[in-house]
């Protein structure tokens, strides 16, 4: 297998016009294979509420990205099939479990890490793990 994991940080900007949007848009429109943990819903669920709490969105907005983030053609993965690995990289990384879960995954489908979270492709990349990590951005470079 192969393709490209995209984690929430990414995916949110296919919906929501942010720094990178264009960029992340690319992710959703290559022929690539498309891999995300099931948990990906559930976090961006979280990010719509948010967003929602600050008025930044309103709730039907928030109602139809859902609905659309159903309609994706992304692979779901099992999260607890990707547990294990995932605890062992936030221990090794000293990130989050959650960010972990897709760095995992990257792993397991032999792909690369989507991500748009600074703080985690910092914390990450030039390590063992930099291999799997791809910064949004360089998506122009590659589509």
């Amino acid at each position: 297998m192969s393709g490209y994991v995209v984690d929430a940080s990414v995916a949110i900007k296919w919906f929501i016009p942010e720094v990178h949007s264009d960029v992340a848009l690319r992710a959703r429109r290559s022929r690539e294979r498309l891999h995300v943990p099931a948990f990906m819903t559930l976090e961006l669920g979280s990010v719509i509420a948010k967003k929602i709490r600050r008025g930044e969105l309103t709730r039907e907005d928030g109602k139809n990205i859902l609905k659309e983030l159903q309609h994706l053609p992304f692979q779901r993965h099992a999260d607890e099939r990707l547990f294990p690995a995932a605890y062992a990289l936030a221990l090794d990384t000293q990130q989050s479990l959650y960010d972990c879960l897709y760095l995992a995954l990257a792993e397991a489908v032999d792909g690369r890490m989507i991500t748009a979270d600074r703080k985690f492709y910092n914390a990450v990349t030039g390590g063992t793990y930099s291999c799997r990590l791809m910064w949004v951005e360089d998506l122009a470079r590659l589509t």
